[in-house]
């Protein structure tokens, strides 16, 4: 059999799971396959709102037309794509619950612990008035060295497609949609914050990067 030593293993796409209080991971969750498509929005955050169009008429209108050009903060980015997880692919890798513990570690992502359950339930047992809602750790999301983001999980839609003689899922199929957290989401000094401007001072360094234009082709060859 022959080996190539020489090819490098592909990146894989990940999700990482941060003890925000001490900056250290708590799990790794590595995709078995990277998805073949990703869809990104990007939108931005007018400072005048999707209602301010300047109309013809005068009372506020000055004061849109002045809003016009400025933002209110960064861009609201979502993510979506599809993973999929096969227990058939990895027969060297001993399965006896299936795909389960692969399911249940993504569901926790957006699951409360049993522990912060009954913890907040005798909270409300001493007759505490206002408990505060369950935190969840940071969590990040990696598509290779220069796309590591905070996230929020927003959706998880799972496709059992197939299973074992005992009914565990040994395939399936998951749509997950991820929102970006930016500095407006976080607390200020949140480690999470700190990644966020990372992540977009690694965009303006690939924007400086892009080849520029000319107005001739744009037609514009005698100026604008």
């Amino acid at each position: 059999m022959i080996t190539y030593a020489d090819i490098p293993k592909p990146i894989r796409a990940g999700i990482v799971v941060v003890d925000a209080q001490i900056g250290v991971p708590q799990r790794i969750i590595v995709l078995q396959f990277n998805p073949d498509t990703l869809e990104r929005q990007v939108a931005p955050q007018a400072a005048g709102g999707e209602g301010d169009a300047g109309g013809g008429g005068g009372g506020s209108g000055g004061g849109d037309r002045n809003e016009a050009l400025r933002l209110k903060g960064p861009a609201q980015e979502t993510w979506k794509f599809t993973a999929e997880i096969d227990a058939t692919d990895q027969l060297d890798v001993a399965a006896p619950e299936g795909i389960h513990p692969e399911l249940a570690v993504l569901e926790m992502l957006v699951q409360p612990t049993t522990a912060q359950l009954l913890a907040a339930s005798k909270l409300t047992k001493k007759g505490t008035i206002e408990i505060s809602p369950i935190e969840t750790p940071l969590t990040l999301f990696t598509w290779g060295s220069k796309r590591v983001m905070p996230v929020r999980l927003t959706e998880l839609s799972v496709n059992e497609s197939a299973f074992d003689v005992n009914l565990n899922p040994i395939r399936a199929s998951l749509s997950v949609g991820l929102k970006v957290l930016t500095v407006s989401d976080l607390p200020a000094g949140h480690p999470g914050a700190a990644l966020y401007l990372a992540h977009l001072a690694q965009k303006e360094q690939l924007a400086r990067r892009a080849r520029g234009g000319t107005l001739a082709q744009l037609g514009l060859g005698r100026g604008i």
